[in-house]
């Protein structure tokens, strides 16, 4: 067994992106800069909005965060996003989701400018990633292709199941590796929660590759999946004990793994390296950099 360690492959992609910046601002053009929107007091939000910050400080970026109350209107919302896709001085926009309940998530997501969506929310990056166009890749599945692309597991000609359908990581993980990019071209069966128990066994029994992000601790037991098998665990669970687990019963599965990602530690590092590379692409196509 071995770990696909997130935190180190992240490590690696975001200096080769300092590196960049450096050298893009030792020839003097401004630093990238990156606008995060935070709505209300969500705890675990908080925490991820502080990573983002401390990553894009290490990447060379300048960063800056708006903070407003839960009882925002969403018409007020949608006018600050309209503020931000108007000043050329910030190249990449994140609202951290989830929103509160009055303000309509894919309203938020459909005002962000495409050419600062680095999450690549909004249905132009989106439709575009789907037809193997440039594009700005949802970042969890585009952090996952990174790691396993770091680590060269083989993804061509495999067989990965996918359990989960949504929109932040299910389906577009689907697409990239079913899709002819750098790291694809491999045959996906697309599972989700009204897959009957006993076609998703056949599924996940065959699997080179099984990849769960469905936030429910411990979903994947060592009976569902086969020897050497390649497992990828998106979901980030909190025990009453405070624990943080995965969607993966790691100590009884990690066993029969080739590879599998640790929880925390794996593809949550990979998510924020992933906005940074978005971030520079967003900052390499405002100034027409190759």
């Amino acid at each position: 067994m071995n770990l696909l360690d997130g935190k180190k492959c992240a490590e690696s992609l975001v200096a080769e992106i300092a590196r960049k910046v450096a050298g893009y601002t030792e020839s003097g053009l401004r630093t990238p800069h990156m606008t995060i929107i935070l709505v209300g007091e969500h705890a675990p939000s908080e925490s991820y909005v502080k990573s983002k910050i401390a990553t894009s400080g290490l990447a060379g970026f300048e960063s800056t965060l708006l903070r407003f109350p839960e009882t925002i209107r969403e018409s007020e919302l949608l006018a600050k996003i309209k503020e931000v896709n108007e000043d050329p001085t910030t190249d990449g926009l994140i609202v951290q989701l989830p929103l509160p309940k009055h303000i309509n998530q894919q309203h938020v997501i459909n005002a962000i400018a495409p050419e600062k969506d680095i999450d690549g929310f909004h249905p132009a990056n989106f439709g575009r990633m789907t037809l193997g166009q440039k594009a700005f890749r949802p970042a969890t599945a585009y952090g996952i292709c990174k790691l396993l692309q770091f680590y060269g597991v083989p993804v061509k000609a495999k067989h990965c199941v996918v359990i989960g359908r949504s929109n932040i990581v299910g389906k577009p993980i689907s697409i990239m590796l079913s899709n002819d990019f750098d790291i694809g071209n491999a045959t996906v069966t697309l599972t989700h929660i009204e897959t009957p128990r006993e076609l998703l066994l056949d599924e996940t029994r065959r699997a080179d590759i099984v990849i769960v992000a469905v936030g429910i601790p411990g979903f994947v037991t060592a009976d569902m999946v086969k020897d050497g098998v390649v497992l990828i665990d998106v979901g980030i669970n909190r025990l009453e004990s405070g624990k943080i687990v995965g969607d993966v019963d790691f100590e009884n599965v990690a066993q029969k793994c080739s590879w599998i990602t640790p929880v925390p530690g794996g593809v949550g590092r990979m998510t924020v390296a992933a906005l940074m590379i978005n971030t520079l692409m967003a900052y390499q196509n405002n100034f027409n950099l190759a």
